[in-house]
Formats: structure tokens, C-alpha cells, sequence
């Protein structure tokens, strides 16, 4: 029997995992929405891994409730994530997800999706039983500079569609000024939130190469105007003006 996995979180993306873990033959354990993660320690302490599924918006609080048992088996995967977010928990297996997965359809794959940590072969392994490619990185920075990437490309297409609207190749093919102005504040975010400068020539062809991949991936989603105001508060939070972004946040007003 192989070693057990627990998944916190059971939505669409979750659900992706599951299954590839599944195929693998981990037993798994899911952590519904509302249950005690202590008390699902108690009764597994020591899985392989620990899976966290949820959304983006729930990842402080799901985090802030990890018992500490389980802090060193942590798996990520949410978008928006960067190094500040998992302070608390040691050398995390974390994966760029660079496919999507929509109610009622099959999973999308846009680009491979880069993962790192302890359990990077487990997480490439099982998503391979799905014909989802991945590419393991070598280091933390490498990490870092794609999880910058995921969001320069997830902020600057739900931003600038807030004005455009469209795909990522109309705004990259008619648009494409005012989108890397969009993009040099994304950067220049990132940057403040994690203290790092990074080659925005290698992001900005790295991030041609993900439009490439998915050309009619729709600018705008749902989370857009909620990712707008969250960038703008951590723009204020690092003492960022933001111009742009606060000039189209004026136009949804």
C-alpha cells in the first residue's frame, strides 16, 4: 500500500489531483470544507503529503489552521502564490498550475506546469497518469521567478480585460503596449512583495510563450475586478502608487 495523501480542499482543481493521485494508487483522505484539520491530524499524522485545494482567497486562513504535524508536508498550488505566503511552513512542494479546469469540462493544459520541493516527483507522477505535462524545477529562485510569471500573466490579462476585454492574443497582438505597461506594475509589485528584482525581457517573452499556448484564453474572468482591488491594496501596503491600475479600478468604479 502505498503511503496515504491528504487533500484539503475538493473544488475542480482539487479534483484533478484526486484523480491522478488515485491512478498512482496513494489512498486519499479529503478535508471537506468546515471540518478540523487538527482533528484530521489526530487521526493521520504523518501522510506523504498534505494537499491544500482551496482557493487563493482562503489559503491564509487554511494555512493559519495547520496543525503542526502537518507543516512540513504541505503541497501548493493556488494561483497569486509567492514565498511570504508560506512562511510558517517549511520546504513546501509547490506547483505552477499552467492548466485549467471548468465545471463540466475536461482539464485545459495552456503550458507544462514547473513544480518544486520533496514531493515534486509525486505531484509530476500523478499528473502524468493525466497526460499533464510538468517540468521540475532545480531551485528555490526558480520558483520564485515562475510564480512571478503565473502572476504577471493571471494579473496583467484579468487587469488590462477589465478594459479590453478579449483573448490574450487580441491583447497581446492589438493591445500589446498597454499590456506590458499593465505588466511593469505587476512586475514592479512583485518585486516590492518579495524583495527581488528579476529580467522582465525573460518574463515578458516567457509570458508570450503562455499566450502562445492558449490564444483564446478570455482576458477577463469572474475574480477579475476582486484581483484588481487585492493588487492595489498590496501596491499600498509596500508603498506603491500603481498609476495604471488605479486609473482602470476609477473606470469600473
Amino acid at each position: 500500500m502505498k503511503h496515504p495523501v491528504v487533500l484539503v480542499g475538493v473544488g475542480e482543481m482539487g479534483g484533478v489531483f484526486a484523480r491522478g493521485l488515485l491512478k498512482l494508487g496513494h489512498p486519499l483522505y479529503p478535508v471537506l470544507r468546515g471540518a478540523s484539520l487538527v482533528t484530521a491530524a489526530t487521526q493521520l499524522p504523518e501522510p506523504q503529503l498534505v494537499l491544500i485545494a482551496v482557493g487563493e482567497a482562503d489559503l491564509a486562513a487554511t494555512l493559519a489552521a495547520l496543525p503542526p504535524q502537518w507543516r512540513g508536508r504541505l503541497g501548493l498550488l493556488q494561483n497569486e502564490l509567492l514565498p511570504s505566503d508560506w512562511s510558517d511552513c517549511p520546504d513546501p512542494t509547490v506547483i505552477s498550475v499552467w492548466f485549467e479546469k471548468k465545471p463540466g469540462r475536461d482539464h485545459k493544459v495552456i503550458i507544462p506546469s514547473p513544480v518544486y520541493g520533496p514531493q515534486a516527483d509525486l505531484l509530476a507522477d500523478a499528473l502524468a497518469t493525466l497526460a499533464i505535462p510538468t517540468h521540475r524545477l532545480s531551485s528555490a529562485e526558480e520558483l520564485v521567478f515562475e510564480l512571478v510569471l503565473k502572476n504577471l500573466f493571471i494579473l496583467t490579462t484579468n487587469i488590462a480585460g477589465l478594459r479590453t476585454g478579449g483573448t490574450v492574443e487580441t491583447l497581446w497582438s492589438r493591445h500589446r503596449a498597454f499590456a506590458e505597461q499593465v505588466g511593469h506594475e505587476v512586475i514592479d509589485l512583485q518585486e516590492a512583495m518579495t524583495g527581488r528584482r528579476f529580467d522582465r525581457d525573460a518574463l515578458f517573452n516567457a509570458l508570450g510563450i503562455a499566450f502562445a499556448g492558449d490564444p483564446e484564453h478570455a482576458c477577463m474572468g469572474r475574480s477579475a475586478p476582486a484581483r484588481l482591488a487585492r493588487a492595489i491594496r498590496n501596491g499600498e501596503a509596500h508603498g506603491l502608487d500603481l498609476p495604471l491600475m488605479h486609473a482602470i479600478a476609477a473606470e469600473q468604479a
